[in-house]
């Protein structure tokens, strides 16, 4: 039998669908500040498969049918939500214009919904012991 001491979860990449090459890096890369790690197409007219990456968070967006559906919840922990939505209100993105909420269960969220109804979730904890 395998213990759980031989196991060590590393991290979590979602999949996210996207419709929209142009959409997607105008959102992701302009907008919410993530780098390209990487794009991958099986051919010149194949989907892209990309993926893209922002401090320790990294996500994988596809073109591939099958790959995420649209409407996915993805959950982002953070310290410096405030600088954060400094940082994006300061962008001025037509699109969107993002609010923090302080919710009950101890955190202050920031939601961005990407251009194909992928919910981003920017969480921060709130320090309870002051």
């Amino acid at each position: 039998m395998v213990s759980d001491q031989e196991i060590v979860f590393e991290r979590t990449i979602p999949i996210l669908r996207m419709f929209d090459v142009a959409k997607a890096r105008e959102f992701y890369l302009d907008y919410l500040g993530f780098e390209v790690a990487f794009e991958h197409r099986f051919h010149d007219e194949a989907p892209l498969f990309m993926g893209i990456s922002r401090g320790g968070v990294s996500i994988f967006l596809s073109e591939h049918y099958g790959d995420g559906t649209p409407g996915t919840h993805v959950i982002i922990r953070l310290s410096g939500i405030d600088a954060l939505h400094r940082q994006l209100v300061a962008k001025k993105y037509r699109y969107f214009n993002p609010t923090i909420q302080t919710q009950e269960w101890g955190t202050r969220e920031m939601i961005v919904y990407d251009p194909f109804n992928n919910h981003l979730v920017f969480s921060e904890r709130i320090d309870s012991s002051g």
